[in-house]
């Protein structure tokens, strides 16, 4: 089964249905809809909750617009977007022109679990 790691800081965000948006960039998992996914936790790759792929969608980081962050976390500018995910993946993060994998993810409310394996 394909899987997406979040940060520690974002599961209770998922969990609370807040954020059901996530953003990739170089889509090693070639995500499709339809897809079941394990959500784990970045920091120990632990199972906190299943989801379903219901829309992907492909755009530049330079064509982000407002509409995409709706269920996604906010950045206070488009530099701190381009930072943080630099930590995600490192210093091929160096244009606006990378592409973006937006996927919605489904069905967390309903399938989520803590501490399962």
């Amino acid at each position: 089964m394909k899987t997406l790691k979040f940060r520690r800081r974002l599961m209770e965000e998922i969990l609370a249905g807040r954020k059901n948006v996530t953003w990739r960039l170089f889509d090693d998992k070639d995500l499709k809809v339809g897809d079941n996914v394990e959500l784990l936790c970045w920091e120990n790759k632990e199972k906190f909750a299943d989801a379903e792929i219901v829309e992907v969608h492909e755009k530049t980081l330079g064509k982000i617009e407002e509409k995409d962050f709706d269920g996604h976390e906010r950045f206070e500018s488009r530099e701190e977007m381009l930072e943080t995910y630099k930590k995600y993946y490192g210093d091929k993060v160096h244009c606006e022109d990378c592409k973006v994998y937006i996927s919605p993810d489904a069905g967390i409310g309903q399938k989520k679990h803590r501490g399962s394996s």
